[in-house]
């Protein structure tokens, strides 16, 4: 595959990059997560704007983007910089925090504890890999691989293998690969899927929820799809899995989480899990304005004193649009 990039059609791509590498640190060096997500979130506004954002006041306009950011913007656009990643890029600790994060299973807290102990680089934590536990041990191992974003073809594959496999196991099995490549995206970052029976609801006491996801992985391992596990527990696989070999395609170790759920709460999950973050933020407020609560679980009529009441029956993503009143967007559309 040409590692040549497109031509950028994002007129606005300067601060989305300055933007991103700020929800970067502050995702993984401070753990300031509201920061994290309100960086992260004006990137997205902005990377959808057609036109060039001439100042921080235009952009102010925008959702999602406020007084802080907005001067962030007008600094950038009058130096070329901004002082406070000038700071972030010149901290040795900041660089060395970032760099150790960048495998999975090593967050802000683990990477400190390592610096303390003298790791510097990744390949100091090849050296003293006999202390990293196992997931961190297998992110360590793919690194590389893992940042390496999946092309929606190569999705497409993993998808396919993954739902032969389901149907295999059980024909009343259903399983939906959601985040960003339920939202047509040409890439993505790893593989994210919801499974569920109709057998499972949320009553149900004695439903064997654990035999099925392991027999489901299990299946994986036997086709060599499955390469590692990271955890496995009643209801959440992540794991690692692989293509399986084809002349002159060059494979690549994969993220993947399935996630088994009541069948009950199966198109809200859905719905949760597709995304956006943006896009859901706005459905959840929708919720509340029409007098309903609305997450990743259920929808909820919200009494007179505010308490939630019973979930409502939800048989598809087009039931939460309609109990709330908004109008249907397919997935494809919900990318903000």
């Amino acid at each position: 595959m040409s590692k040549r990039k497109a031509p950028d059609q994002n007129p606005n791509s300067e601060f989305c990059d300055f933007l991103t590498e700020l929800a970067d640190y502050e995702k993984n060096v401070t753990r300031q997560i509201h920061k994290y997500n309100a960086y992260r979130k004006a990137a997205a506004v902005l990377a959808k704007h057609s036109t060039k954002i001439k100042d921080g006041a235009e952009a102010r306009k925008l959702p999602g983007i406020g007084d802080k950011i907005g001067k962030k913007i007008d600094e950038f656009i009058k130096t070329g910089k901004l002082e406070k990643l000038e700071k972030i890029r010149k901290d040795e600790g900041t660089s060395i925090t970032k760099e150790l994060t960048r495998v999975s299973g090593i967050g802000p807290a683990a990477a400190k504890k390592l610096i303390e102990d003298g790791v510097s680089s990744l390949e100091d934590l090849k050296r003293v890999r006999g202390r990293l536990n196992h997931h961190q041990q297998i992110g360590l191992k793919y690194v590389d691989e893992f940042e390496t974003r999946i092309p929606r073809e190569e999705m497409i594959k993993l998808r396919d293998i993954v739902l032969v496999h389901v149907k295999k196991q059980d024909k009343n099995l259903t399983a939906t690969v959601c985040g960003s490549f339920r939202r047509g995206a040409t890439s993505s970052g790893d593989i994210d899927i919801l499974l569920s029976h109709p057998d499972y609801t949320s009553s149900s006491q004695n439903y064997d929820k654990k035999s099925l996801l392991h027999g489901l992985v299990h299946c994986l391992e036997k086709a060599d799809f499955v390469t590692d596990t990271l955890s496995l527990g009643e209801t959440k696989f992540m794991g690692v899995c692989i293509l399986p070999e084809e002349r002159d395609v060059r494979r690549l170790h994969r993220r993947i989480d399935i996630r088994l759920i009541p069948h009950d709460q199966y198109y809200c999950g859905i719905l949760y899990f597709t995304g956006s973050d943006v896009f859901n933020k706005q459905m959840r407020h929708e919720a509340l304005e029409k007098g309903f609560t609305l997450n990743e679980y259920s929808i909820r009529p919200l009494g007179s004193t505010g308490v939630p009441g019973e979930p409502l029956p939800v048989s598809s993503e087009q039931d939460v649009f309609d109990i709330i009143g908004m109008e249907y967007k397919p997935p494809e559309q919900r990318n903000m």
